[in-house]
């Protein structure tokens, strides 16, 4: 039987509300590290000397969804590719990360696009409702541009049109047959804003520089210097619940291509205690654009890209995946930080105060990720601008 199309689309949540240490939102944090890490060294094999922008947990949310309606061998390699714990856990996790707080603004929206006449499994469909917040409308797949509009329009209403034209028309058709959409947006201000902007020197290299504009703020952060990572570690929080923007800064101008060797230890938690640091901070805004498929390929994720492909939990008709894409921005400003980001998967049927103790001069190639409770759910890096 020819194997049919399914298209699901999750916009990314770049933080996450705080959650509790429960047993399955630490399986699902560890697994979180480990994916994020394996993440980031492929995206780099493609991305060398360039920023980007990515987010794990939003692949891991949308696959996580997909795997609900895996069965066999192919729920098994999504598990291990995606580093999730069992299924049960991972959902069981994605409720612990639902809270939301008045003091920034979120929204949140799941959606499925059911092709006129396909039916879903009453099992996937409750699971997709219960347990994924999921909203059903029929769509004719076969008024392909009508239908990008619609979906499209949908995304940029929910992410502040942060992500837009995530669908393109020509890879529309009538053999879809389902596309799950999840919008996510974030809006925060950082607990206290930066004091003041001016110019300052980026180091892109040793002997190459360029002025930028940096932000400035002192106050007491929770900051640690890592001698055996050759790395110092800052946590700018954001205000109304526990979420932060970690940055690790390394020692060295072109020290960070060491520690992308090993990334895993950069997002674990680490030592961190509240000392009095005078902050320095280049503004950036970075966008991101990937197929993702043949990295979760190499990750392990293969059989569901396969004729092989057990999907069987989702609907009678066979089907198989065929494309992942993902999209993401931040903007980090004086004041804040925007954040989006969008997966696709496609499936086939600125005055100067006094002296801190502490400096931390961010002038120089560095990464970041965005966390709540030690989960990443944003991890980028900035070598130019």
């Amino acid at each position: 039987m020819q194997l049919m199309q399914i298209c699901l689309i999750f916009t990314a949540l770049l933080v996450l509300s705080h959650c509790n240490g429960t047993e399955p939102f630490s399986a699902f944090a560890t697994g979180n590290w480990q994916f994020t890490a394996r993440l980031y060294n492929e995206i780099l094999k493609d991305e060398l000397d360039k920023n980007f922008i990515f987010s794990s947990f939003s692949i891991q949310v949308i696959l996580a969804l997909t795997a609900a309606g895996a069965k066999n061998d192919t729920l098994l390699e999504f598990l291990s590719a995606l580093n999730l714990p069992t299924q049960e856990t991972t959902e069981e996790a994605q409720i612990l990360l639902k809270q939301k707080s008045d003091d920034f603004q979120l929204s949140s929206a799941n959606k499925l696009f059911v092709n006129n006449g396909f039916q879903i499994l009453d099992s996937f469909k409750k699971r997709a409702i219960e347990n994924y917040d999921a909203d059903i409308e029929n769509i004719d797949f076969a008024k392909r541009v009508e239908a990008a509009q619609k979906i499209n329009r949908w995304v940029e209403e929910r992410t502040n049109n942060k992500i837009s034209n995530i669908v393109n028309p020509n890879n529309i058709d009538d053999s879809i047959r389902l596309l799950l959409v999840n919008a996510l947006h974030f809006k925060g201000t950082w607990e206290n804003k930066f004091l003041y902007v001016n110019k300052g020197t980026f180091y892109i290299t040793k002997t190459n520089t360029k002025e930028v504009d940096m932000m400035h703020k002192e106050e007491s952060f929770r900051y640690y210097e890592s001698p055996t990572l050759k790395a110092k570690f800052l946590e700018l929080p954001y205000h109304g619940n526990n979420i932060a923007m970690t940055i690790v800064l390394p020692d060295e101008i072109e020290g960070l291509a060491a520690l992308e060797k090993d990334i895993y230890p950069l997002l674990k938690p680490q030592n961190l205690e509240y000392e009095h640091v005078f902050v320095t901070l280049p503004s950036f805004l970075v966008e991101s654009n990937y197929d993702l498929t043949l990295i979760l390929h190499r990750l392990g994720l293969k059989k569901v890209f396969s004729d092989s492909a057990d999907l069987s939990g989702i609907s009678s008709e066979p089907l198989t995946v065929s494309q992942v894409i993902q999209k993401a921005f931040i903007n980090v400003t004086k004041s804040g930080t925007e954040a989006a980001a969008a997966t696709i998967v496609y499936f086939k049927s600125e005055y100067l105060p006094p002296p801190a103790e502490f400096s931390f001069i961010v002038n120089r190639w560095f990464m970041y990720a965005i966390k709540t409770d030690n989960v990443v759910s944003l991890a980028g890096r900035i070598d130019t601008f």
